[in-house]
């Protein structure tokens, strides 16, 4: 559909293209190849885009020169690498310092603080002044202009001197450095887990025509304190493996066992006893949330019906989970729509923790949400599971944070398990081409380290319908053999990981060679659509 978009607005051959948010909910396999398509018809045509977006990992890859908003106005402006490199407004080194990125040691990430402001009452003077660490009397009372700072321009009172204001700053933080990975044994064990969704002809008879295979054979556990993330493209079944877990979906087959019991065999009422230890938080906060109740009545909701506390106790306790996840107890009688989206989402982490789990599935927590708001939630989330030993499995397509902050990565692909990783050897090096890929394709703004050679799978995922026989990534591959179109690899165990490759170990997508002209990081179509 964006491709269509995208040809629809260069059918007149406008001079001029706007791109407003063009790779936004996609995955990153997807996204790399709309923004190479925007990149190639750029050169084509000799066309000026103007880029609008949230992700800097994409300003980073694409852009030549790029604007900083806040509040309706420009507050910095420069070639790309000035203002990765050099920024002198407090926002921009926020936004970037909120990024997940690698070669951060600390688990949490530097999020900044408070929101936005209201279109319809911005602050006076500056207008980031109420979230600015560096605030002075100048910055309250008078705009600043948009000056030159070096090889930016930048709207700051304080721009020239912002880098000895930070030092002062960052000598008296405190860094928190990732703890060591979990022991123990596991407190849930999915074996052989298998889901089927069939597909019914129109009608009146609506008999199943086909069957698609969203999940299968699907195994993994997890310990206490652990945060495992399931990573892939849209289809490869990475929420419906996390539904499947809670019997929100019921399994087809295999084994889920929660402190060796077996969950499949629990009856309606055994079950929601069990789901006091087993929560999730959806992706969408809005969606999730009733609109017809408060904020109090969300919360209290799961107290009254695991009999947690009496009708005098459940207001303290909702005022403690609200200021537990950074709301003030004022929030209780407010309904959804009163809140902002990083609020909603806070009050959605705030009702799964109200009956003190073990385990919480989190469904992409913060894809909707801005980057600034996403470190506030991300940094709750690890707060939360390191003060009560929550176990978390973490759904996302947001790569760079599941690098930083998760214990162990398992990564999906048509509803199989092509790698299991713990994070330091996943980011070390991945084995299997499809994990190589995905991991290259996510856009980062890292400029201290060696990337590998971005490279772009071509064509999308396979249908879950008609899955293709043998490795089932073979159709995108480029090391693919007759092997692999024959025999479906199973998961087996190389160099520190669990790995569905015949050739694991031996082949790597850096190692392709590169077409006349390229460079180290450009793109490379691997297979043809």
């Amino acid at each position: 559909r964006q491709r269509a978009m995208i040809a629809l607005a260069l059918a007149n051959e406008p001079e001029v293209l706007i791109a407003d948010e063009p790779t936004t909910a996609l995955d990153v396999t997807i996204q790399a190849q709309i923004l190479e398509v925007l990149r190639s018809v750029q050169e084509q045509r000799e066309l000026s885009i103007v880029l609008i977006t949230h992700d800097l990992g994409v300003v980073a890859g694409m852009a030549d020169r790029v604007n900083v908003m806040y509040g309706g106005r420009v507050v910095e402006e420069g070639a790309v690498n000035a203002v990765f490199g050099a920024s002198h407004h407090p926002y921009t080194r926020g936004l970037i310092a909120s990024l997940p990125r690698l070669d951060r040691r600390d688990r949490e990430l530097a999020p900044i603080d408070g929101a936005p402001p209201s279109a319809s009452d911005l602050p006076t003077g500056c207008t980031f002044h109420p979230r600015c660490p560096y605030t002075i009397e100048a910055c309250i009372s008078t705009e600043p202009v948009l000056e030159s700072a070096g090889a930016v321009r930048s709207a700051c009172h304080r721009r020239d001197e912002l880098d000895d204001v930070a030092v002062e700053l960052a000598s008296s933080a405190t860094v928190r450095t990732v703890p060591a990975a979990p022991q123990g044994e596991p407190i849930l064990r999915v074996s052989g887990l298998e889901k089927r969704f069939d597909v019914r002809s129109k009608g009146l008879l609506r008999r199943v025509v086909a069957h698609v295979d969203a999940v299968s054979s699907v195994s993994f556990d997890l310990r206490p304190g652990e945060i495992l993330a399931l990573v892939g493209e849209s289809g490869s079944g990475k929420s419906t493996t996390g539904r499947c877990v809670l019997r929100l979906i019921e399994p087809d087959g295999g084994l889920v066992e929660f402190r060796g019991e077996d969950v499949a065999k629990k009856s309606v009422r055994e079950m929601r006893s069990l789901r006091r230890s087993l929560q999730i938080v959806f992706q969408d906060p809005y969606a999730s949330l009733d609109p017809r109740q408060t904020i109090y009545q969300v919360i209290a909701t799961p107290l009254r019906l695991h009999g947690i506390g009496n009708r005098k106790e459940r207001p303290e306790r909702v005022a403690a989970l609200l200021k537990q996840v950074g709301i003030g107890a004022e929030f209780m009688d407010r309904h959804p729509h009163d809140l902002s989206g990083g609020q909603r989402q806070r009050v959605a982490i705030a009702r799964a923790l109200a009956v003190e789990p073990e385990i919480v599935i989190l469904d992409e927590p913060v894809s909707s949400l801005d980057m600034s708001i996403q470190a506030q939630v991300i940094n709750l989330l690890i707060r939360l599971q390191e003060t009560f030993g929550i176990s978390y499995i973490l759904i996302s397509h947001n790569l760079p944070l599941v690098q930083r902050i998760s214990d162990r990565i398992a990564v999906m692909y048509l509803g199989q398990f092509v790698e299991i990783a713990d994070r330091e050897t996943l980011n070390r090096r991945p084995l299997h081409p499809y994990t190589q890929a995905l991991f290259s394709a996510a856009p980062r703004i890292d400029t201290d380290r060696q990337l590998p050679k971005k490279v772009i799978v071509s064509g999308d995922v396979p249908s879950p319908i008609d899955p293709p026989t043998g490795c089932r990534f073979h159709t995108r591959c480029p090391f693919r053999q007759d092997r692999c179109v024959a025999e479906a690899p199973s998961l087996r165990r190389v160099d520190g990981r669990d790995v569905a490759c015949h050739f694991a170990g031996e082949v790597d997508l850096n190692d392709l060679p590169m077409h006349p002209g390229e460079t180290h990081g450009s793109t490379l179509n691997l297979v043809g659509s």
